[in-house]
């Protein structure tokens, strides 16, 4: 296990003051936790202090231990103490609405960073402490992530993918439905690629500009202004060059898919992650399985859209028929897809549905068959491992960063609490304390 060194500081949010000894260094926080879910396997710990010191768990000691002066204690003995929370999908520039599609035309660049300040604060406040933004325009998700690092705004860990890759045409074409000057033919600077050498090309640029990992959309989306909500988009050249260009640059590589050919290649082609995954058929099942690639089902999305498609014109006619198709679909293919074994991610697509109501997501995996402990570990140990930080993050153990949630009584025994997180903390700061 690496040791990863974060600086402790504290902050006053939702009315509490971290206390700090008088000796030139912060004192410990104690945690009194009635019961923890570790994520590690199974285990479940009852009655325990946990000790958390410079911004990561010191120690987990049996029973409620005694404060010392300056401590600083948390009295969680009737709550659930969990790894804090992870959404592997997440666009934080955005927020659907009937008119999102004119968005672009009458908002700047400062206008989408200014709103997904307050996107990143709801969704840290629901106890996701860690995302992976995976789609914007190109810049906001890394100015947003270097800004919660800095400390100058509130919000969760960001690991982002800066602006999707696709092909002319494809479900993250920026440039899709567009007509007069604005139907440009975009190249991969701006996410558009066709042909290997300039898959090659859209990768490094992605590195160039600070993103964390690489998105692309292996087959046509639902919200796109495009007809096909499955077709295939990339051949299996321009698939493996972004592969393994990604590996030259230490990246991982998720994948939009919800049409099984382009899916089958991608899957092919070594990508980590598939998200959506809506027709996916037993035979990418098994190679998903063999090569432990991770499905991030996005239930929510797609009950979102089928209740939105209900409502006449609230999406364009080209929208409508793909979204009441393919959102129905979904929550099946996960509970397929679960019950063959496949590794399972919790993700969302929140931006699609509203930031801050992540947590809907738990009810749905559990109604689609996955035990209430398997959905937690996959918002948290999971997540982890896609993200490869499982060191550092993704469980409740010892020289781990401290990023821990809480909800009042046990979330085993009814999910729906997963939708009231009452206690946030991120790297030892408590943004969020409400013992109501």
């Amino acid at each position: 296990m690496h040791s990863h060194v974060i600086r402790y500081a504290t902050a006053t949010i939702v009315a509490f003051t971290c206390v700090f000894a008088q000796v030139g260094h912060a004192a410990d926080t104690l945690i009194h936790a009635g019961r923890v879910i570790t994520a590690e396997g199974d285990e479940i710990l009852e009655k325990v202090t946990i000790i958390v010191r410079e911004g990561k768990i010191a120690a987990i000691q049996d029973g409620f231990i005694v404060v010392n002066q300056g401590d600083t204690v948390f009295d969680l003995r009737e709550y659930t103490v969990m790894p804090g929370l992870m959404d592997m999908h997440t666009h934080l520039i955005t927020q659907h609405h009937e008119k999102v599609y004119s968005d672009k035309f009458f908002m700047s660049e400062a206008d989408f960073a200014l709103r997904s300040v307050h996107y990143a604060r709801l969704t840290l406040l629901a106890g996701f402490t860690t995302v992976r933004d995976v789609g914007d325009n190109g810049g906001n998700s890394v100015a947003l992530r270097r800004a919660i690092e800095a400390g100058w705004i509130v919000g969760p860990r960001i690991f982002t993918s800066g602006k999707s890759l696709a092909t002319t045409g494809g479900h993250a074409d920026p440039t899709n439905g567009l007509q007069g000057d604005f139907k440009r033919d975009a190249g991969p600077v701006e996410g558009v690629i066709n042909g290997p050498d300039e898959a090659r090309k859209g990768v490094r640029q992605r590195y160039k500009d600070g993103a964390d990992l690489i998105k692309l959309t292996a087959t046509g989306g639902v919200l796109s202004l495009a007809a096909s909500g499955d077709n295939p988009q990339f051949t299996m050249e321009e698939l493996r060059a972004i592969v393994e260009t990604a590996r030259d640059y230490n990246m991982t590589v998720a994948v939009h898919a919800h049409g099984a050919e382009g899916m089958k290649r991608a899957v092919l082609a070594g990508v980590d992650s598939i998200e959506h995954g809506t027709y996916m058929t037993e035979e990418i099942m098994a190679l998903m399985k063999e090569r432990g690639t991770y499905l991030v089902p996005t239930i929510l999305a797609g009950v979102w859209v089928a209740e939105k498609a209900k409502e006449e014109g609230y999406f364009p006619s080209v929208v409508r028929p793909k979204a009441a198709a393919i959102g129905p679909v979904i929550q099946e293919t996960f509970a397929k897809a679960y019950a063959y074994g496949v590794n399972i991610a919790f993700g969302t697509d929140s931006g699609v549905s509203p930031h801050g109501e992540n947590a809907r997501e738990f009810e749905l995996m559990v109604a689609g068959g996955m035990d209430p402990l398997e959905a937690i570990r996959a918002a948290t140990y999971h997540g982890a491992k896609l993200l490869r930080v499982e060191d550092r993050l993704g469980t409740v153990t010892a020289g781990k960063i401290a990023d821990l949630v809480a909800v009042k009584g046990n979330p085993l025994d009814d999910v729906s609490l997963m939708r009231d997180v009452r206690f946030v903390m991120k790297e030892g700061v408590v943004y969020k304390h409400d013992p109501k």
